[in-house]
């Protein structure tokens, strides 16, 4: 039976309408026609795991200015295709929602790994964005090492969106979580990640 690695990606979170109207108005375009994309890691997660593996990578809704409730809503659309022993990965925003819904909830199914990418741990100003409503209770944040197997968090020293001293808050509140520190990935917008393929493959 194939292993199951569900992704969920980053994303951004207002708590203010103006100041996402604002981020709208500055942010760089991207996308122009000519203009080179940038390859990176998670356009080859799939080929990379290999066929052993089973990859769920949805696309949550409104990742401009997200919702918690619209997040876990659609996360949970999924969860009868998932079974015992799937590996959570969540990158940025991605891994704030994994965090939230974790101290919140209880899946149906047990988690093999849960790994946190870039995660932010509590509110914080990320270039005019505050987490919205994905800000939860620090205090609870043990109890993910109750509902995952094994914690791994993924951090790099020269973030410039969520700075290092996110991960040692949450290495802080989980202890036995294996904090896997970089000093040049930046906000992981890398080409490849084999550190992350390698955790998977376990």
């Amino acid at each position: 039976m194939k292993k199951q690695v569900f992704y969920i990606h980053g994303g951004e979170a207002f708590s203010n309408y103006e100041a996402f109207l604002a981020s709208l108005r500055t942010k760089p375009v991207r996308d122009l026609p000519g203009q080179e994309r940038t390859s990176i890691w998670t356009d080859t997660l799939r080929a990379d795991l290999g066929d052993d593996f089973e990859v769920f990578m949805p696309s949550m809704p409104n990742k401009q200015n997200s919702k918690y409730l619209e997040w876990k809503l659609w996360f949970e659309r999924y969860f009868p295709h998932l079974r015992d022993g799937v590996h959570l990965v969540g990158w940025s925003q991605g891994g704030y929602f994994l965090a939230k819904y974790l101290t919140e909830e209880t899946p149906p199914w047990r988690i093999g790994t849960l790994i946190l990418i870039a995660a932010p741990i509590g509110p914080d100003e990320f270039g005019g964005e505050d987490g919205g409503d994905f800000n939860f209770d620090v205090t609870k944040l043990s109890l993910l090492a109750e509902k995952a197997e094994n914690i791994a968090l993924f951090h790099s020293t020269d973030d410039p969106v969520v700075p290092f001293s996110h991960a040692e808050r949450y290495k802080e509140a989980l202890p036995l979580a294996h904090l896997v520190r970089f000093s040049d990935k930046g906000h992981f917008i890398v080409e490849t990640l084999p550190e992350l393929i390698e955790q998977l493959r376990g």
